[in-house]
């Protein structure tokens, strides 16, 4: 079994760049700047032989429970106490602070094995700080530096001192599977154009949450799986991170992504709130579905419909979550009105999912989760080609493709190459010189014949093959 360690100590030591370090990729945003960390992120590390979960954590300060860095710091101490072993860090450059003692004195009552990871040890007079941690009285400090990688093989010995050979080596556990990049379509391959497998409600699914700052995200994360996991509060723009929560739904796994609110780009001036949003869209490319939260007082603004769009150009599954429904007063006429707004603002997902929900009271939730699944199931929707090629022929008997400087143009079938989202191929005789128009006709009418709403339909155009094209080369 594998064991748990949680990443410690005051702001701005290096606890995220240790866990990046650990976990072998840098999905934690690190900045010169103090308490860039707020939530707690949990994921697979390995230390060369030792495979185990970290969990990065806000950095601890000494405050209020009811403000910002004092509801920070209630998530860490969640963090000690799901732990096995926990990495107390110092910043070995600037020596012990008043703030460090206090700190070791509540990983001391935690009762559980530290080890204490003297960072920045690369730095010049970093030997004086590493001495003073002994004054801790938490043991031997290890001398790292998580940026450039040294004393990384002593804090692996470090740790199986602290744990036990026969804990510290648990049984390896399988990382997570990458999604693979898009191509053409922005989808997976189909292998077989003619069979039409049935969903698979049993395999795990990614769910994006994102949207303007202050709609409630995070809220309507903890509401979903039931616990204050995720740091909330009034206040605009406190996630950072984009922070992943596994979760069982029916019988389902699911992982959610929590992300940054996304504001106009011409609002961003920060360093770090670039670094937030980017982090963002990394979660929406990962994901399946994306659940877009809007505040149900104020929705439609040009930024909801700018991440929309983004979302369908990804070609990822949109969900509508009318957020704060607790607030609305004529629910009813509301309702009506967005689903009306829905329809014309994003006509390029037509037919897209949008559910009224309160995050705080739990309203519309099995709902929601009910269009996800709904999206899902057509964005996986597959066509064989015959069902798609008898379409075909009613379309051109019923519209067909306009002629272009005199000529027709000619369309000769149509066949599904992937799906996630569905894309399809259109053989046709002078590709550069159908339409648009005509192409979102045949995009519009697929998804009326197939029942495909609220999904990115992709089609490309491709010329058919003529045969006696070579034959015409060797005459001249």
């Amino acid at each position: 079994m594998s064991f748990k360690v949680a990443i410690i100590g005051r702001p701005n030591v290096g606890k995220s760049t240790l866990f990046n370090r650990l976990v072998g990729r840098k999905l934690a945003l690190v900045d010169d700047t103090p308490g860039v960390t707020r939530d707690r992120r949990v994921h697979a590390a390995k230390l060369y032989d030792l495979n185990f979960d970290v969990i990065d954590t806000a950095g601890f300060e000494d405050a209020a429970a009811a403000t910002l860095p004092g509801r920070m710091r209630a998530q860490t101490e969640i963090a000690i106490r799901e732990a096995d072993l926990i990495f107390f860090t110092i910043d070995a450059k600037s020596g012990l602070m008043p703030d460090d003692k206090t700190f070791a004195e509540i990983v001391r009552k935690s009762g559980k094995p530290v080890v204490v990871v003297a960072n920045k040890a690369e730095a010049r007079g970093a030997q004086g700080g590493m001495l003073e941690a002994w004054e801790l009285g938490l043991g031997e400090p290890i001398p790292v530096s998580a940026e450039h990688g040294q004393g990384i093989p002593d804090l692996r010995d470090a740790v199986i001192a602290a744990l036990g050979e026969a804990r510290a080596f648990g049984e390896e556990e399988g990382g997570e599977e990458e999604i693979a990049a898009s191509e053409v379509l922005i989808g997976e391959d189909i292998t077989d154009p003619d069979a039409e497998p049935s969903y698979d409600d049993t395999k795990p699914m990614r769910i994006a949450v994102v949207g303007r700052p202050n709609s409630g995200k995070s809220t309507l994360i903890n509401a979903l799986i039931g616990e204050e996991r995720l740091l909330t509060g009034p206040e605009a723009g406190i996630t950072r991170d984009s922070i992943s929560v596994d979760w069982d739904w029916h019988g389902r796994r699911l992982k959610l992504f929590d992300t940054a609110g996304m504001r106009r780009k011409a609002r961003i001036h920060e360093k770090l709130e670039v670094m937030s949003v980017q982090d963002g869209l990394r979660a929406v490319r990962f994901a399946e579905i994306v659940i877009i939260v809007l505040d149900a007082t104020i929705p439609f603004e040009k930024q909801d419909l700018q991440i929309a769009d983004l979302i369908i150009r990804e070609g990822r599954a949109p969900v509508i979550a009318f957020n704060k429904w607790d607030l609305i007063d004529n629910p009813q006429e509301l309702l009506a009105e967005l689903r009306e707004k829905t329809e014309r603002l994003l006509p390029q997902a037509r037919g897209i999912q949008a559910v009224p929900v309160s995050a705080e009271t739990g309203r519309g939730l099995d709902k929601l989760m009910d269009a996800v699944i709904r999206t899902h199931r057509v964005w996986n929707s597959r066509v064989s080609t015959g069902k798609l090629n008898r379409w075909l022929e009613g379309i051109l008997a019923h519209h067909p493709p306009p002629a272009v400087a005199g000529r027709r143009l000619k369309i000769k079938y149509v066949t599904q190459a992937k799906t996630r989202p569905p894309g399809f191929v259109v053989s046709c005789s002078r590709p550069d010189a159908m339409p648009q128009s005509y192409v979102r006709y045949l995009s519009n009418s697929l998804r009326e014949a197939f029942d495909m709403p609220g999904v990115p339909i992709r089609i490309a155009l491709r010329a058919s093959e003529n045969p006696f094209a070579s034959r015409a080369k060797k005459r001249h």
